[in-house]
């Protein structure tokens, strides 16, 4: 009796124990579906991080480096100094375009000072043929009177002649000095424009960063003759990165260019990163080696590019993340 008895709280234990374990399997599952119909709407893509890089060079200068403050892994900010050539050559380009310039500007002073004395001969040509007229005149009165000789006609008339051929000659000296004057600025001009030039070029010899950024690979080596052209350093920007990510193909029509997007790492647990879906292939590819996708792969796949603000820096160029994308439904925009 005792044993019966004992069989059948044991069996009792069993199917509450039964029961209970069914009703949690049946809880899990719900809760799991239920989980599943809400990210039903989202996909989940990975892929690593990535900076837009510049590979920065000296333009037009040739000569040696003297100066290479930065290594791999340096911050530098906007104007920071990369690298310095040695400039003498270009320094004294420089100086013989300064020169150049002050010759012309003391040119110019002479070709005024010149203009100016040659209208003050016109002034006294001028005043010499109206002398002259008068004379001519009065020689041409008492002549046609008969009072004065011939040979005194002849005199007054010759001296006419002359005071007007003077005053032509001066006169077109005078026009000579005002275009040399027109000359000689222009010649200025040009000057001032090949000074700016060698100031430019001399420019060149001194490499800044064109941005805040990270130096990434030096190429370059103190004291290496470089040639116009040649890489120094390759400089990344991160404060704005992005994440290179691949969809597959049964998902590429339910994304769209401009969501916004929600970015997260391994590296900061619980921490989302907004970004925007800048960019999708217009050609699909095989499914690279290193992808590795939530959902299952297929052969095709098509790859794009999430843009992301990085002022903490926290996303380093090659860290992993994941991105959860929106997806919509046909025919939505």
């Amino acid at each position: 009796m005792r044993t019966s008895l004992r069989i059948s709280l044991v069996l009792i234990v069993l199917l509450s124990a039964g029961v209970g374990l069914l009703a949690y399997q049946r809880k899990d599952m719900l809760e799991r579906w239920l989980k599943g119909s809400a990210q039903a709407d989202t996909l989940l893509v990975s892929g690593n991080i990535e900076t837009h890089e510049s590979i920065i060079s000296f333009k037009t200068v040739q000569s040696r480096i003297v100066e290479l403050p930065v290594n791999e892994g340096d911050s530098v900010k906007t104007g920071d100094l990369l690298a310095q050539l040695d400039s003498a050559d270009y320094r004294q380009q420089v100086a013989i375009a300064e020169a150049n310039l002050t010759t012309q500007i003391r040119q110019l002073e002479v070709a005024k000072n010149s203009a100016e004395a040659a209208q003050k001969t016109i002034i006294s040509d001028e005043a010499s043929v109206a002398l002259q007229q008068l004379e001519f005149d009065r020689t041409q009165s008492l002549w046609l009177q008969g009072a004065v000789t011939t040979e005194a006609h002849d005199i007054a008339e010759t001296a006419l002649k002359q005071a007007r051929a003077q005053l032509a000659r001066d006169t077109a000296l005078a026009a000579a000095a005002e275009r040399n004057i027109d000359l000689v600025q222009a010649n200025i001009v040009s000057a001032r424009a090949a000074l700016d030039m060698a100031k430019i070029v001399d420019s060149y010899t001194t490499l800044r960063a064109p941005f805040d950024g990270v130096v990434l690979v030096r190429q370059a080596e103190l004291g290496e003759v470089v040639s116009p052209g040649t890489s120094i350093v390759t400089l990344a920007d991160i404060n704005h990165v992005w994440l290179r990510a691949y969809v597959n193909e049964p998902d590429i029509g339910k994304i769209r260019l401009g969501q916004s997007v929600d970015v997260t790492t391994d590296s900061y647990p619980g921490k989302h990163y907004s970004g925007k879906l800048s960019f999708i292939s217009e050609v699909a590819e095989f499914t690279p080696k290193s992808v590795e996708t939530h959902a299952e792969r297929v052969t095709l796949v098509y790859r794009i590019r999430i843009d992301l603000d990085n002022p903490t820096h926290e996303l380093a160029p090659g860290l992993p993340a994941d991105a959860r994308l929106h997806l919509f439904g046909p025919g939505s925009q």
